[in-house]
């Protein structure tokens, strides 16, 4: 009798330039984002509020950026990550087109490379996601690469293709919303009255709170993205019994409380890199610093983007060091993402 459920892929299934065009589109809506605001203490004004984002140019409150990029991500967690051991970074990843409530995303991926692990265990594959809406338009594109059983140990490894990835997405290359006007902003319906100029480059900002994960918070999340990846999922999954929160919800928290002190980086538009340095668990309270690496110019009227580097950790980690004298992330950082963010000039 034909089996038909769907095991998900495993390191041998993976072939340079196989495209994999996901399954079950989505609508979002304003559920998605009352969910999200519910999830994360997310308040930044332009996904807040229809008359802020009109003020701005918009046609009015686009969602949040990394809704899109939840939604997108989800899409791919079947035949990309169904069977991984962890995601490991990111790269060249930016957001092309506002998503408002009522669009419909899709995703479709290209396998761009593949490293066999040393023990034969599992390998690296490199993947190259876009976000469409319903008009096929791109709306969100990145790489990331992700660590995936075998499920052949015999299975020979493939040749090794590592891709070359840009470490920085140019300021050139960023694409600002058509419309998106900083010339009539309302710094104090904002919340902050920091603008481009009062930003350094090497700058560092603590953004104070903590906010402890919650085992139900993060189950509700990982559902809600459709992200049914079975360390996230599945307690039996990992050899300690415990269930992985996904590095996404860790994106998110973390942006959510650079707020105090970035409430007008407004929104995301490149993610030149990132990584979950350390495995995140219930219980685990996360904190967030930002370092300022960078400053540019947009065509956009009164708009700059800032290049941000957003970590993440818990308990011990040092004050603004995330990695050691070795070289290596302390083992207390969660996430180290590079970002570019569009604040009023």
């Amino acid at each position: 009798m034909e089996v038909k459920t769907n095991p998900g892929r495993f390191f041998e299934d993976y072939k340079i330039g196989q495209v994999i065009e996901h399954a079950v589109p989505r609508t979002v809506s304003g559920g998605e984002r009352a969910l999200y605001h519910a999830l994360y203490p997310a308040r930044h004004a332009l996904y807040s509020s229809d008359e802020f984002a009109e003020n701005c140019g918009l046609s009015k409150s686009p969602m949040d950026d990394l809704i899109a990029f939840h939604v997108v991500f989800g899409k791919t967690v079947p035949d990309i990550s169904l069977n991984a051991v962890a995601n490991l970074g990111y790269a060249e990843g930016r957001w092309l087109k506002p998503v408002y409530p009522g669009d419909t995303l899709r995703s479709v991926s290209e396998v761009i490379g593949l490293k066999q692990n040393s023990n034969g265990k599992s390998g690296v594959v490199y993947v190259r996601t876009t976000g469409l809406n319903q008009f096929d338009e791109p709306v969100l594109e990145y790489v990331r690469w992700v660590m995936v059983r075998k499920g052949d140990l015999d299975a020979p490894a493939p040749e090794t293709v590592i891709p070359e990835l840009t470490k920085v997405v140019a300021p050139e290359d960023l694409l600002i919303p058509e419309g998106l006007d900083f010339l009539n902003y309302n710094f104090t319906l904002a919340g902050e009255p920091h603008r481009f100029a009062d930003y350094e480059i090497g700058e560092k900002i603590d953004h104070v709170d903590g906010v402890t994960i919650e085992e139900a918070e993060h189950m509700m999340a990982t559902r809600l993205w459709q992200n049914t990846a079975k360390v996230h999922f599945d307690a039996t999954n990992r050899e300690d019994g415990k269930r992985l929160i996904y590095g996404g919800h860790v994106i998110s928290m973390a942006r959510a409380l650079s707020f105090n002190g970035l409430a007008n980086a407004q929104m995301i538009v490149g993610l030149n890199g990132g990584a979950h340095a350390n495995p995140c668990f219930t219980g685990d309270t996360v904190r967030a610093y930002t370092e300022v690496l960078d400053k540019a110019e947009t065509e956009a009227p009164g708009v700059g983007a800032l290049r941000l580097r957003l970590v993440a950790y818990k308990h011990g980690a040092p004050e603004f060091a995330y990695k050691t004298e070795e070289g290596k992330y302390h083992p207390d950082v969660l996430l180290d993402l590079d970002y570019w963010a569009v604040v009023p000039q």
